[in-house]
């Protein structure tokens, strides 16, 4: 283990709330171990920003990690070259053209049949009944698994997620997760005869036409299936709960001053759907004073990274007329997230807008609970509006 000083968390209380333990660590101990964790945190932002591109010390190559025994082998798994070839593999699929002229017409759609199911009924939980099934339509659509019902696709999300951060090694969450696993793959071989009959820009589709093996595809999916459910599900509803809980803030969209991306922009830095990423020391070496050993294991704490008081005044305030560009939620090295331009498209384009815009005089209708550190966001979102 690296010589970091050590630093004991209470996981329950982690899990609710991380972060009065990251203004700690940021404060007095900002590389440290965590023994509840087994691993090393990075805890400041410029620290994180210069440590995440030292791939030949902090790689994202993990044979034996969580991810990738829930996942299979996969492209946030590798580095170099290696990595670099699936994510081109997998740019037709995301690229700005493709968002733009293919998913976003198809993600407009799906929100408005969800806003016009919901209308009707005065109220609803923005998790379940509007997020989760507005991020599991787009991805059905994104990924090619059509015949993924999209409650699946959110349980099967959160299955692996689970698996993937079960660093306290519960077998039943493990068992989950590699049943969620299995069913992808089954589900994957169902549509490859379709999409090698009438190939097109789907994520299956790509990676299929690009030459990868079956594994290597459902390896990949399964990563995007994680991160492209639980993320946009997250931000969907935890922006419009921030938006409905700070009405100061909402008005600055109603009267010019601000638009929907700086929301999303804010809430991500505030809330960090996706909190962490895992690094393997690929060999013996230092950074920031702290002298690591190969083979231990690191966390980029993307979540604490993003309310830095080095670079955030009033951290923990949501402000979304602040300058979030020193934020990284969606991470600051070669592993930046592929589907960003999808999930801002979805969320800042579509699914608050829309939401905001058609359901009237829409206020919170109840508390909405937080839960989470490497992957956070909030368990529900009671609203109600005039029918």
């Amino acid at each position: 283990m690296s010589n970091a000083p050590v630093v004991h968390i209470d996981p329950a209380a982690f899990h609710a709330d991380p972060y009065p333990t990251f203004a700690e660590m940021q404060a007095d101990t900002p590389v440290c171990f965590v023994p509840e964790l087994g691993a090393t945190l990075f805890t400041r932002r410029d620290d994180i920003f210069v440590q995440e591109k030292r791939i030949e010390m902090f790689s994202s190559h993990q044979p034996n990690g969580l991810l990738t025994r829930v996942m299979g082998p996969n492209m946030m798994r590798k580095d170099g070259a290696a990595h670099m070839a699936e994510r081109k593999a997998l740019f037709p699929a995301l690229s700005p053209r493709t968002v733009r002229d293919v998913l976003a017409p198809q993600f407009r759609d799906i929100v408005q049949g969800h806003i016009n199911r919901l209308k009707p009924l005065g109220q609803c939980d923005l998790v379940t009944d509007y997020a989760m099934p507005v991020s599991a339509d787009a991805l059905r659509v994104m990924t090619g698994l059509t015949n993924m019902e999209a409650a699946d696709m959110d349980a099967a999300s959160q299955a692996m997620l689970d698996a993937a951060a079960n660093y306290q090694a519960d077998a039943d969450v493990d068992a989950r997760g590699h049943a969620a696993a299995a069913q992808v793959l089954a589900l994957i071989t169902e549509r490859l005869p379709h999409l090698r009959a009438h190939p097109d820009l789907s994520i299956i589709s790509v990676l299929d036409q690009a030459g990868l093996s079956v594994d290597a595809i459902a390896g990949n999916v399964r990563v995007i299936i994680g991160g492209g459910q639980n993320e946009p599900r997250d931000a969907i509803a935890g922006t419009a709960w921030a938006l409905l809980a700070h009405p100061d803030q909402r008005a600055k969209i109603e009267n010019g001053q601000a638009d929907w991306s700086a929301a999303f922009n804010e809430y991500t830095r505030l809330i960090a759907p996706i909190g962490m990423s895992p690094r393997r020391v690929a060999q013996d070496g230092d950074a920031c004073g702290v002298t690591f050993k190969a083979e231990d294991l690191i966390f980029f704490m993307f979540g604490a990274a993003c309310r830095d008081p080095r670079h955030f005044t009033d951290p923990d305030m949501f402000d979304i007329s602040r300058d979030t560009g020193p934020a990284i939620p969606f991470g600051a090295g070669p592993h930046f997230c592929a589907g960003a331009a999808a999930s801002r498209t979805l969320i800042a384009g579509c699914a608050l807008p829309m939401l905001f815009d058609q359901l009237p005089d829409l206020t919170l209708a109840g508390d909405a609970p937080f839960a989470g550190w490497a992957f956070r966001g909030p368990t529900r979102v009671p609203v109600r509006w005039t029918t």
